[in-house]
């Protein structure tokens, strides 16, 4: 327990790069002819994310994205929901385009908080809601169907996101928890993580 409080950024930076691999190991999977193990993917990780087709990353296929109304014409209204993959079109990644985005930047902004460290102060609660809020935004408009967000707007404010919360809880858990690295950050603002699943379902 003590190797694990005093290095707990290594073991988290781990369970992230884990956490954000094995979504892409599933369509490798599959195009390997091995839906057992990928199906326990897929299936593990809509506890967190939608995996709609038309938000989707897609592997070995055509085309990296798909939109709704092209997997509509060619496979019907539900499999632009629910298609794993084919052939021809490619594989689906088990991440939506958003959450790909979000854990990735926790990766990347863990990885870079570990250089950084002793630098790195916590990000205040105002700053934090102000750099989830074009996620936010972005979500919201979509799940009330006011209008279709665009890989790029997902990627850019999933990023926002999964960097902000890095930021906002990373210096905390160094100031609760001592380790040869952590420094004395002076608190800008308190907050909790919140989570994306909550109201993914219409905004990823």
């Amino acid at each position: 327990m003590r190797a694990l409080t005093a290095h707990w950024l290594v073991f988290t930076n781990l369970l992230a790069g884990l956490f954000i691999g094995l979504p892409f190991l599933a369509p490798l999977l599959l195009a390997a002819g091995q839906p057992g193990p990928a199906n326990l993917i897929y299936t593990a990780y809509r506890a967190v994310c939608h995996q709609w087709a038309f938000r989707s990353y897609f592997l070995l296929g055509a085309q990296s994205t798909y939109a709704r109304d092209d997997l509509t014409q060619l496979l019907g209204a539900q499999q632009a929901f629910s298609l794993l993959g084919t052939p021809e079109l490619g594989y689906k990644v088990a991440f939506c385009e958003r959450d790909v985005a979000i854990y990735l930047a926790v990766l990347l902004g863990g990885l870079a908080y570990a250089m950084l460290r002793p630098r790195v102060g916590p990000l205040s609660l105002i700053g934090y809601l102000a750099l989830i809020a074009p996620m936010a935004l972005d979500g919201f408009t979509q799940l009330f169907g006011l209008r279709e967000s665009t890989v790029l707007l997902r990627t850019v404010t999933g990023g926002l996101f999964g960097l902000a919360s890095v930021w906002l809880v990373y210096p905390r858990i160094d100031a609760v928890v001592p380790s040869p690295h952590s420094p004395s950050p002076t608190f800008g603002g308190g907050g909790a993580l919140p989570l994306p699943q909550a109201w993914e379902r219409g905004s990823g």
